[in-house]
């Protein structure tokens, strides 16, 4: 009972002092007021497991330590992990973007995606929430959907009209009109973007093309393409 008792006098002080420096317009472990909850939450889970681990090891005072130390060292891990969540993000998408060719890494507005093996810039895309890849064409004037891609994102196959005239690797054709509700590179999101969906064989992979990247800034650096939206 007074275990009990103590435990709870020692949590009500922790979140105490916490509210005290919030209210004054402080940090606590690097963390602003909204942050608050967690941190509160995280400290009184820690402080009533490790009130378990040493009533269960109270015969053991070793054993009863090395378990204390461990949920310290587990504390720690969560909070760190916690107030550099933003930091191991990026890192994270890094190593996609190496790992996996056409992985969008995004800061902000701003996102850069690798070459692939083969030399080109495969580029993840969504397409009105569909995940589609799409070669960088900086020489087709228009987004390019291939058939199985239109289909995918929901476009009316059956309206469609085949009647702009077009170039492509294997020569002329012909391909539909649309307008494409919503695509997205990374944290880039364009909207109502003028697109051309293909006829049946006549594109292996959809290209990403100037009406929607003459709406961006973007630059190649070496390996890599760069592209920041628009204001």
């Amino acid at each position: 009972m007074r275990g009990s008792l103590k435990t709870g006098l020692l949590i009500a002080l922790i979140v105490g002092l916490i509210f005290v420096v919030a209210r004054r317009g402080g940090e606590v472990a690097g963390l602003d007021s909204h942050d608050l909850p967690y941190l509160v939450s995280l400290i009184g889970f820690l402080v009533l497991v490790g009130a378990g681990v040493l009533r269960m090891f109270r015969d053991s005072f070793g054993q009863a330590i090395r378990a204390a130390l461990l949920w310290v060292i587990v504390g720690l891990v969560l909070v760190v992990g916690y107030a550099y969540r933003f930091e191991i993000k990026d890192m994270i998408d890094r190593v996609m973007a190496e790992l996996v060719p056409g992985h969008a890494v995004a800061h902000g507005r701003t996102v850069e995606v690798a070459r692939s093996n083969s030399g080109d810039f495969v580029i993840s895309t969504e397409v009105n929430g569909v995940r589609i890849p799409m070669l960088l064409d900086t020489g087709a004037t228009k987004v390019m959907l291939t058939r199985d891609a239109a289909i995918a994102v929901g476009l009316p196959m059956e309206m469609m009209h085949y009647t702009v005239n077009v170039e492509t690797a294997n020569g002329h054709a012909q391909a539909a009109a649309v307008t494409i509700d919503r695509i997205a590179v990374g944290n880039i999101v364009e909207r109502a973007v003028p697109a051309l969906v293909a006829q049946p064989g006549q594109l292996k992979v959809s290209l990403l093309g100037m009406s929607l990247l003459g709406r961006l800034r973007w630059e190649m650096r070496g390996d890599r393409v760069v592209m920041r939206g628009g204001d």
